[in-house]
């Protein structure tokens, strides 16, 4: 189960921004997983609140963004979504389409607590 070690590579990196910053409380993480990318988004956030359970990190709020396979048109353009093998585009029927979404797996953003100024 590789999305245990992903799990675990998500809350070293809190980790590590929350010691960057003087020990300041990390709040929430955010991820995009495509769904080319082979992660299980559902393996990931129960390997995510295992690990946190009982630390001083428990409190942390790991938010999925699952994104969908995003195809373009090379004759015109036009991107859309889709689940299949072969990627017609539905505007003019070309079969040249390329994959420009859908195979993320980054940590979009690191949400931490507000310092009190004195």
């Amino acid at each position: 189960m590789h999305e245990l070690g992903i799990a675990e590579a998500i809350l070293s990196r809190a980790i590590q921004e929350s010691e960057l910053r003087g020990g300041t409380r990390v709040t929430r993480v955010g991820v995009r997983i495509g769904e080319l990318s082979g992660v299980d988004p559902d393996a990931v956030s129960f390997g995510f609140e295992a690990l946190v359970q009982g630390t001083s990190f428990e409190r942390l709020i790991l938010e999925i963004d699952y994104r969908k396979r995003v195809q373009r048109c090379v004759a015109c353009s036009r991107e859309f979504e889709t689940d299949r093998l072969f990627n017609a585009c539905p505007s003019c029927g070309s079969g040249n389409t390329l994959c420009v979404a859908g195979d993320e797996l980054d940590i979009a953003f690191i949400e931490l607590e507000e310092a009190v100024c004195a």
